[in-house]
C-alpha cells in the first residue's frame, strides 16, 4: 500500500464534510467507525503437504440502510486499515446511487501468483468458512475485487451453501451466470463510468461525439470503458495504458483491436501505429476526458496543475488525492468522484442479488437500462449540490452520502 493511510484519509473526509452539513459530533464518530471488524487466522494445506497460516479480514462499516455489501481482495499488501477504508467508501457509494446497502469489505494477505489452483480453492473455502459467522444474503454479501473473480465467488457460494444444507445463490454477487450470476455484470462498472461521463459532458456543454479520451489502466474497467466510450458514445480514444506502459495515437485507437493485441502479448505497448507514452504522461495529455482506472494516488498535488482534461472520471478507487481535488476544481476541471463514477459495479451487484432472491432473471438489455437510469439519477443531485454549494463534485457526493446515512441512523435510532 503506497501513499497516505487510506483509513485516515477516509475519516478526514467524514469529519470535514460532516461538519459542513451540520452533523452532530456523536453522529460523525459513528460514521467514522466500522460497526464490526473480523480478523481471522487460518491454516491451509499446501500442495507439498505443508501447512501455511494466512490472515484475512472482513469489515462491516454500516448496516443502517440495509445489508452490508463489498468486495474481497487477495493481495500480499492487504491491511486492516485498507479494508476499513474500502468498507466505508462502499457505504458512501451505495448511498450516492440510492441502493439499500451499507458498506463492507474483505481481504486475505496472500500472493495469488504463488498459489496453485488447488491451494487457491482451499484458501478460499477456509476463508469463507471463517467469515461465515457474519456474512449472509440478508447480512453481508461479498463480491470479487483485486485478484478474485467469478470462480472465487463460486467457491464461496458453494462453501456457504454446503454449511446450511441448501443452495444460497444470494450469498455473493459476481458469480458465473450458470449458478445465479447476472447478465451484464462484467462491463457494469465501465458502463456506469460512461453514463456519468455522458452527463458530465452535458453539464460542461461538451459534445461527447468525437471528444478525445485517455484511459489509464486497461484492466476490466479501463478496457470496457474505452470500448463503450468508443462504440456507444462516439468518443475518440487517443491513449490507453497498462502496468507496462501506454500507447498514444492522436488519430484514435480501436480499443477492441488493442485488447486483442494485449491478449496475445500481455501488454498494450507496441500496438501497431501507436507511439509509446508513460503512465505519468498519459495523465497530462491535452484531451477532453481522462479516465484513471488503475491505481490509487496517481493524480497528486505535484501533477494536478498539469492535468488538461475538461472531465476526469474516476474508474479506479482513490486515484486522486485531496490536495489534487482542490487544484483541479480551482482550474475548472470537473472531477466525477469514484463513489459516483464507478458505482455501476455495486449497482449491478444489487441487480444480481435481487434476481437471486426472487429466482427471476432479467435480460441484458433490461440490466443496461436499469443501470443507466440509476447512474443518471445519481449524477443529477450531486451536480446540483456542487453548483448550489459551490463545492467540488467529490465534496458534493460526500455531502449527499453522509446525509443519507446519517438520516437513516436518526430514523432508526440507537438501540436499545
Amino acid at each position: 500500500m503506497s501513499g497516505p493511510n487510506p483509513y485516515v484519509v477516509a475519516k478526514q473526509h467524514v469529519e470535514r464534510v460532516g461538519k459542513m452539513i451540520g452533523l452532530d459530533e456523536g453522529i460523525i464518530e459513528v460514521l467514522k467507525t466500522p460497526r464490526r471488524e473480523l480478523i481471522v487466522n487460518f491454516p491451509v494445506k499446501m500442495d507439498d503437504g505443508t501447512v501455511h497460516m494466512f490472515q484475512g479480514f472482513r469489515v462491516q462499516h454500516s448496516s443502517v440502510r440495509g445489508p452490508c455489501k463489498g468486495g474481497i481482495r487477495y493481495h500480499p499488501e492487504v491491511t486492516l486499515d485498507e479494508i476499513r477504508a474500502l468498507s466505508m467508501w462502499m457505504s458512501w457509494k451505495c448511498a450516492v446511487v440510492g441502493i439499500p446497502y451499507g458498506g463492507a469489505y474483505g481481504g486475505v494477505v496472500c500472493d495469488v501468483k504463488k498459489l496453485s489452483r488447488g491451494e487457491l480453492e482451499r484458501l478460499t473455502r477456509r476463508y469463507a468458512s471463517e467469515i461465515s459467522i457474519i456474512i449472509g444474503p440478508q447480512e453481508d454479501i461479498p463480491a470479487p475485487d483485486v485478484y478474485t473473480d467469478g470462480q472465487t465467488m463460486a467457491w464461496i457460494m458453494d462453501t456457504f451453501s454446503m454449511s446450511v444444507g441448501h443452495c444460497v445463490p444470494g450469498i455473493v454477487t459476481g458469480k458465473p451466470i450458470q449458478i445465479g450470476g447476472s447478465q451484464g455484470r462484467e462491463e457494469a462498472t465501465a458502463r456506469g463510468v460512461m453514463c456519468v461521463i455522458q452527463e458530465a459532458c452535458k453539464a460542461k456543454k461538451l459534445d461527447i461525439r468525437g471528444a478525445t479520451v485517455a484511459v489509464q489502466g486497461f484492466g476490466n474497467v479501463g478496457w470496457h470503458a474505452a470500448r463503450l466510450l468508443f462504440q456507444e458514445a462516439g468518443c475518440t480514444v487517443v491513449a490507453v495504458s497498462d502496468s507496462t506502459g501506454g500507447i498514444y495515437d492522436p488519430k484514435g485507437l480501436d480499443p477492441m483491436r488493442v485488447h486483442e493485441f494485449k491478449k496475445k502479448g500481455g501488454s498494450v505497448v507496441g500496438f501497431p501505429g501507436s507511439r509509446e507514452i508513460s503512465n505519468e504522461k498519459l495523465l497530462e495529455l491535452d484531451v477532453d476526458i481522462l479516465v484513471p482506472a488503475a491505481l490509487e494516488h496517481v493524480i497528486t498535488k505535484d501533477n494536478a496543475k498539469r492535468i488538461k482534461a475538461k472531465i476526469v472520471a474516476e474508474g479506479a478507487n482513490g486515484p486522486t488525492t485531496p490536495e489534487a481535488d482542490a487544484i483541479l476544481y480551482k482550474n475548472g476541471i470537473m472531477l466525477v468522484p469514484d463513489i459516483l463514477a464507478n458505482a455501476g459495479g455495486v449497482t449491478a451487484s444489487y441487480f444480481e442479488w435481487v434476481q437471486d432472491l426472487q429466482f427471476f432473471f432479467w435480460s441484458v438489455d433490461e440490466i443496461k437500462e436499469r443501470l443507466r437510469a440509476i447512474m443518471i439519477n445519481a449524477f443529477a443531485p450531486v451536480y446540483k449540490i456542487s453548483k448550489e454549494k459551490k463545492v467540488d463534485m467529490r465534496t458534493a457526493a460526500y455531502m449527499l452520502a453522509l446525509g443519507e446515512v446519517a438520516r437513516a441512523l436518526e430514523l432508526r435510532g440507537i438501540y436499545p
